[in-house]
């Protein structure tokens, strides 16, 4: 059986590494969520691109997502 993954959630979206592969996924069609500590423009640029983000981590933040990546730098 093959898994067909469409909703990717990044936590710690903000990050120089985090943010550069969403955008990427963005663009190839994914739907992209993410949750990191503060707003900035990295986070304003990817909610304009479609991108739902999120302000603090919590798990409601999830959203029935297929996939969970987790920044290194999130502890």
């Amino acid at each position: 059986m093959k898994h067909r993954v469409k909703k990717i959630h990044f936590v710690g979206i903000g990050g120089i590494g985090m943010s550069g592969i969403a955008e990427v996924l963005l663009n190839l069609g994914y739907e992209v969520s993410g949750s990191d500590l503060k707003g900035s423009a990295v986070t304003e640029r990817l909610a304009a691109m479609g991108g739902r983000i999120c302000v603090g981590h919590a798990e409601e933040n999830l959203d029935a997502c297929d996939v969970v990546v987790t920044s290194s730098a999130v502890r």
